[in-house]
């Protein structure tokens, strides 16, 4: 978790500490106390400096938050408060990271990001589920109006 404060390289989805991460806390659905413990740590490090995030920064909490309310569990009472105030830290984290030429693929996890943490887990399992090509012929469409 200390090194997400140095924004490590995430080029490949097998790089560390992002890896062991996913492979540890939010794996194929599965969610645990402890990851509900490690996002106010991501969202913390986030905030050092939204700008240089890569996208698990925005798509491994907005995974938690759905994987959470997907199989009805319930943040332990314990780390309830610095989850629940995490999670409502992301929409600003996302505005402050926002830039032009973002990658579709951290646009896309930003806005899950933002849709987890208000609640609106249908748009937010969407955006999750959606391949980049549905995204970019979305885009072709309005473009040819």
């Amino acid at each position: 978790m200390r090194q997400l404060a140095g924004f490590p390289n995430e080029s490949s989805y097998r790089d560390e500490p992002w890896f062991s991460l996913w492979s540890s806390l939010c794996h194929q659905g599965d969610v645990y106390p402890a990851s509900f413990a490690a996002v106010p740590h991501i969202v913390d490090a986030l905030a050092l400096a939204p700008a240089k995030a890569s996208m698990s920064y925005f798509l491994l909490p907005a995974s938690i938050e759905i994987a959470r309310v997907a199989s009805g569990q319930t943040v332990p009472d314990e780390l309830g408060l610095s989850y629940d105030e995490a999670m409502a830290r992301i929409p600003a984290l996302v505005a402050l990271a926002a830039r032009p030429g973002w990658e579709t693929s951290i646009g896309t996890a930003a806005l899950a990001a933002i849709a987890a943490a208000t609640g609106n887990y249908p748009v937010a399992t969407f955006l999750l589920e959606a391949e980049e090509s549905d995204l970019l012929e979305a885009t072709e469409r309005l473009r040819s109006r």
